[in-house]
């Protein structure tokens, strides 16, 4: 399966990463900062957490108010590995904490 990883911001200001097909995002996932004592922790997280644990349903593109320029690879390849249950790569960020719903990007 190919993937158009794209990062939006929608109209209600929510940041979001998903699958671009056609002109809707397909499975989409929130991103939300969490402020830890190392610092901030971006989590990425199902869109409908915590009543859905899954990626999955879709966002039309008249919702969207921004769509970033780039989506930082990092991001595309934990959104994939959050997708497919599939660990892409061996080291960079460590998202062992976060319970099967996607992880963190640590910005210290």
């Amino acid at each position: 399966m190919s993937y158009d990883i794209r990062l939006v911001k929608l109209v209600s200001g929510e940041m979001v990463v998903g699958n671009y097909v056609g002109s809707d995002i397909e499975d989409p996932a929130i991103l939300q900062a969490m402020p830890t004592q190392q610092g901030t922790q971006m989590v990425l997280l199902p869109y409908g957490y915590p009543f859905d644990q899954e990626m999955q349903g879709k966002i039309a593109q008249s919702h969207v108010l921004f769509e970033y320029k780039n989506c930082p690879e990092e991001l595309k390849t934990k959104y994939i590995e959050a997708k497919t249950n599939i660990s892409l790569s061996s080291g960079g960020l460590d998202l062992s904490g976060m319970s099967g719903a996607g992880g963190g990007l640590d910005l210290g």
